[in-house]
């Protein structure tokens, strides 16, 4: 069985992969305890301190809440603007062998005993090869191909690689 693709990258596909992977990473969390932190204090000092620093409390935690998304936002696009490669399709064939990838004249094989996991997200499937390198295969691109894809990968990845819903 087998199956192939042509995957083109926008800014949108590097912006839901630069956000799953930053929040499910311990900056995301961070920042989010450090924004309700913020509101908390925010909360609990209204009416004991000037109304100044209530005030500054709250706008630290909108800083806070809202400088990751955007910056990754503001990343992502200039990540694609500057990459001619990242803005070209690149063509994919997944067999029993593993994942190849060709694009004009370069290919690269993943075989799958190197694929490191695979995850589906709600817009896109990362297959990666590293823990902080994936390909990102936005599902709205394969959605014929999603089925095949989802069932080669699991009969080749251990259960504990394969988050796939």
């Amino acid at each position: 069985m087998e199956t192939e693709f042509d995957i083109t990258l926008d800014s949108k596909d590097m912006y839901c992969f630069s956000m799953y992977h930053a929040y499910t990473g311990s900056q995301g969390i961070v920042s989010i305890l450090i924004a309700v932190l913020c509101f908390f204090v925010s909360v609990k000092t209204r009416g004991s301190v000037e109304i100044t620093y209530t005030i500054l409390y709250a706008v630290f935690g909108v800083v806070i809440l809202l400088y990751l998304p955007i910056s990754l936002y503001l990343h992502s696009k200039r990540q694609i603007m500057a990459s001619e490669v990242l803005r070209r399709p690149l063509h994919y064939r997944v067999d029993s062998d593993g994942i190849h990838t060709s694009q004009e004249d370069e290919a690269g094989d993943l075989p799958w005993d190197q694929v490191y996991k695979m995850i589906s997200t709600r817009h896109n499937v990362l297959i990666y090869s590293t823990r902080i390198n994936a390909f990102i295969i936005p599902k709205g691109q394969i959605e014929r191909e999603y089925g095949v894809l989802c069932q080669i990968a699991g009969e080749h990845l251990p259960k504990y690689r394969f988050k796939v819903k």
